[in-house]
């Protein structure tokens, strides 16, 4: 949503005295690469790469610095030393991660027990239950920030703002290492100057097609009359790109995270370099994950993919929805995605998986979200046929002439 070298850095520096904004979004500011300068301080303030030093894996994070160079996560090192032959390059440490990933969970949980942890270094929280006690919103998140670097040595960046989509754009614009408080009565204030690109859910091909129509911030979105979104994008997404563009988002601060997941992964006999070969492949793996939620009775909030090149670099990718899904096609498209961000040079696969996360049995019942109704139909009725005639009867055309995937791993954990 924001430049990722930080650029364009908006921040609130006074107090401000206003107890709308009550839902936080806190995201770790480069966490992975920060995580690694703890036992390297002298290299606070120079461009470092986490990542194998191999010139055929991929980069892991990088710190702003190096980002300013153009250095991004997943990028292929070669590109990345080539843009900042002077960066230091770091080698990754996951199990650090998980540990203060810990952490900042439970000092998250210390401040109100309405926490919803999107992934290993971001959450939202609803303190409206904690402002009598703990004070603003902006007293609550420049403590938490304060406290979080206390206890880690880490720098965490928050917006506040009275839904979790504004609150989510707020933080991503006071990276790094800054708070950024918009008030209810300021949303659409701060919402409309913003690029389209800032509406969730909004990837290359919806922004092309608003600026087709001459749509370049979210305010000419929420200007636009309703119709044409609809004509242009169809009806869910037309009307939830309506809704988020005048700042209505009605999505509550779900609590806990949910631990299990469900996944399948195939290791190919031979190196694949063909990214249509490797599409075919997550559209199979997602198939089956998406079998097994619907048998559960659950969706998943979050779609990742893991990649194991054939220098047996191992990386993984994930993105959380708008809303959950147990739908083959949905997790499939946010998987090609994912895929194609985490390896636009199409280095060789060995290995590659998809996994359901963030499990809940709460079924979204937001029709404006729901641009998949066509799909449910065709994957339930594809369901009903292999209840009777095993899975497998009904496949996807671009999968008949290929044989069922070997090696499935698939887990609950």
């Amino acid at each position: 949503m924001s430049k990722q070298d930080g650029t364009g850095r908006q921040v609130t520096e006074s107090p401000l005295d206003d107890t709308t904004a009550s839902i936080l979004h806190l995201d770790m500011d480069a966490f992975f690469a920060s995580v690694e300068l703890l036992d390297r301080p002298e290299l606070v303030g120079k461009p470092v790469i986490v990542g194998h030093r191999s010139l055929r894996s991929v980069v892991t994070a990088a710190t702003y610095e190096a980002r300013r160079y153009g250095v991004n996560s997943a990028m292929p090192m070669a590109v990345a030393l080539r843009r900042c032959p002077q960066a230091i390059v770091l080698e990754p440490h996951f199990e650090r991660y998980t540990h203060y990933s810990g952490v900042i969970m439970r000092l998250l949980g210390e401040v109100t027990p309405l926490v919803e942890p999107l992934s290993i270094d971001e959450a939202f929280l609803d303190v409206a239950g904690a402002l009598r006690l703990l004070g603003t919103p902006w007293q609550i998140g420049t403590r938490l920030r304060e406290r979080i670097h206390a206890e880690t040595g880490l720098r965490a960046s928050v917006g506040a703002a009275a839904t979790k989509y504004v609150a989510k754009l707020a933080s991503s614009r006071a990276k790094p290492d800054g708070l950024l408080v918009v008030p209810a009565a300021s949303t659409l204030e701060f919402l409309h100057p913003q690029p389209v690109s800032a509406l969730w859910g909004v990837g290359a091909k919806a922004e092309e097609q608003l600026s087709r129509l001459g749509l370049r911030t979210v305010g000419d979105v929420a200007e636009v009359p309703l119709d044409t979104l609809v004509r242009a994008l169809g009806a869910a997404t037309g009307e939830r790109l309506h809704e988020l563009s005048w700042g209505r988002d009605p999505r509550a601060v779900v609590t806990g995270r949910e631990e299990k997941s469900v996944g399948h992964e195939t290791t190919y006999e031979f190196d694949v370099t063909d990214a249509r070969e490797v599409h075919r492949t997550l559209l199979a793996l997602a198939d089956g994950v998406a079998v097994r939620l619907r048998r559960a009775g659950v969706q998943a909030r979050t779609v990742a993919i893991k990649l194991r090149f054939s220098d047996f670099t191992t990386i993984t990718r994930s993105r959380t929805l708008a809303d959950p899904t147990d739908l083959a096609r949905r997790l499939y498209e946010e998987a090609r995605s994912l895929y194609d961000s985490a390896n636009p040079d199409a280095l060789p696969v060995r290995l590659i998986g998809v996994r359901g996360e963030q499990l809940t049995g709460e079924v979204a019942a937001l029709g404006l979200w729901d641009d998949d109704a066509a799909w449910r139909d065709a994957e339930h009725a594809v369901d009903a046929v292999a209840g009777r005639f095993g899975h497998g009867a009904v496949r996807p055309a671009s999968l008949l002439d290929r044989q069922p995937l070997r090696r499935f791993g698939h887990g609950d954990d």
